[in-house]
């Protein structure tokens, strides 16, 4: 138990706004770094005018202070007569930012190149080509950075500022990915712009569903109010007019700090073809890994494999309970403890929705496909693996985004109708067929395991939404009791064919008729 609540308390323990600068200022203020500046104004004005507007200048941090290099440093080359670096890591920076350092690294942003390179070849590759992998893939992920034997980075792998990028030096990670070079504003960062390079399109669709949501109708509302340039930024106390990215996944509120590791309030992994709460695997190292929370949570000291492959010492876990406990603390900044309960439980609704009818079943009957040879085990050579990869990456995410992050139209029309629709009508006839004789062992099991799918038994249940219903019984008539013909001469169902097609005639009025108790124009 204590392994749990430990991380809670680290987090409680620590003040709730940016960690100071300790290191002292004459370890910057570099005196060849006049020379950078009087050079690029000239070379590159823009870059030298960011610099000039920035906290690093008013502190007096110049170009070398940051690009200055040791010879023996992989990356490192002689530039009018200095030893630099092109790249500027997290390592570089933890110099001057050693809180933030240790935050990000092994942070699920850190291990975002690790977490897609089994990927990358059957997508960026396969589908496309390797140029696909350098302008997209690595640009968000980041790419594992290599230095060609005249020193100069390997344009395959450079330039990239991507957030998991794996550096020369062997530290993870690119701060300008969010503090955009060379300004590196925190007023840019706690923007939801810093995050929505990155998080949108598919398969992490947060501009789109932020944009829609009551949050983010409120921020653009209210943006003059949000004082992004505070030196603190705690929500309730310097700034109440809206949340931002920031906000929820990495700001300060109330007790709770700020910090740089963006996955730490992550209760559900919502961008997997089967959602699963997580424990939050802390390393020795400060690295980190997440476990499903159906398994046995790893005790202090144990080894295990991390998200990079290299093997780590468990220092302490948290559980989903507890990371839930950390987000709803900020959404109590703004909201009551009920709104905020009920909120939560709407969430988890969805998610075990489309876990319970769309995400398990079709992820055992691709199981069931793949076992009996009926799918090749290389992705993408057959359409229902694309139907599949869309279902669960693409609609099943925005889906469960929607619920997560409140907005309606995402969670529904733009997700779980999409995942409905696309469920019945592409991915079960195309497993259907690709089964054969095998579709009663294979899909009819899974989709019998549940009451979700028991509607499609009852095909003659009428409903208007689709514009079409049976016509109403008609009363009979005193002769139709006796099977005969009505006073009209015509047989029951000619009546009822002769009210559908023939309008009937308004009666001639001759005379007002009374006013019924009540009526008037009241």
């Amino acid at each position: 138990m204590c392994s749990v609540i430990l991380p809670v308390f680290l987090l409680l323990a620590v003040p709730a706004q940016a960690a100071k600068v300790k290191l002292d200022p004459s370890h910057w203020g570099h005196p060849e770094g006049e020379n950078c500046v009087s050079c690029h104004t000239k070379s590159s004005p823009g870059l030298a005018e960011q610099w000039r507007g920035s906290a690093h200048h008013q502190a007096g941090v110049n170009c070398m202070d940051c690009h200055q290099a040791d010879p023996a440093d992989a990356d490192a080359i002689t530039h009018e007569g200095q030893v630099i670096s092109v790249i500027v890591s997290p390592k570089d920076c933890g110099r001057c930012h050693q809180t933030e350092l240790d935050e990000q690294s092994g942070s699920v942003h850190a291990e975002a190149h690790a977490i897609i390179s089994e990927r990358v070849p059957a997508l960026a590759h396969n589908l496309t080509g390797a140029a696909m992998q350098a302008a997209g893939c690595d640009q968000c992920h980041g790419s594992a950075v290599k230095v060609r034997g005249d020193g100069s980075l390997d344009p395959a792998t450079w330039p990239n500022s991507g957030i998991g990028r794996i550096n020369p030096d062997g530290s993870k990670g690119s701060c300008s990915s969010c503090h955009g070079r060379h300004a590196f504003s925190k007023a840019q960062a706690r923007e939801p712009d810093a995050c929505v390079r990155c998080h949108s399109g598919p398969d992490s669709p947060d501009k789109e569903v932020f944009e829609a949501s009551k949050h983010g109708m409120i921020y653009k509302a209210q943006h003059e109010a949000m004082n992004l340039d505070a030196d603190t930024w705690v929500a309730g106390q310097d700034y109440t007019a809206a949340p931002t990215c920031v906000t929820c996944h990495m700001g300060a509120a109330g007790k709770v700090p700020s910090t740089h590791d963006v996955g730490m309030r992550n209760a559900w992994s919502l961008n997997t073809p089967v959602s699963v709460q997580q424990y939050l695997v802390v390393f020795e190292d400060g690295d980190k890994l997440e476990l499903p929370a159906d398994q046995k949570p790893p005790k202090r000291g144990t080894e295990l494999t991390k998200a990079d492959g290299t093997t780590g010492k468990v220092k302490v876990v948290a559980g989903p309970d507890r990371r839930r406990k950390i987000m709803s603390m900020v959404c109590l900044e703004c909201h009551g403890k009920n709104f905020t309960e009920s909120f939560m439980d709407q969430f988890d609704a969805v998610v075990a929705l489309y876990n319970g009818k769309f995400g398990e079943p079709a992820a055992a009957i691709m199981q069931g496909l793949y076992e009996q040879g009926l799918l090749t085990p290389l992705p993408f050579d057959e359409p229902l693996e694309f139907t599949y990869w869309e279902l669960w990456h693409d609609e099943g995410a925005r889906a469960r985004h929607g619920a997560a992050m409140a907005s309606p139209n995402h969670a529904w029309w733009e997700g779980m109708y999409l995942v409905g629709r696309n469920f019945y009508s592409r991915f079960l006839p195309q497993a259907r067929a690709v089964a054969g004789d095998a579709a009663g062992e294979l899909i009819d099991p899974v989709l019998a395991a549940s009451d979700h799918h028991r509607w499609q038994s009852s095909p003659d249940a009428a409903n208007p939404i689709l514009g079409w219903s049976p016509l109403p019984a008609l009363e009979p008539g005193p002769s139709e009791a006796l099977g005969d013909a009505d006073q009209s001469g015509k047989a029951p169902q000619a009546r009822v064919e002769s009210q559908v097609a023939e309008p009937q005639t308004a009666a001639p009025m001759t005379e007002a008729a009374p006013a019924s108790e009540g009526s008037g124009n009241d």
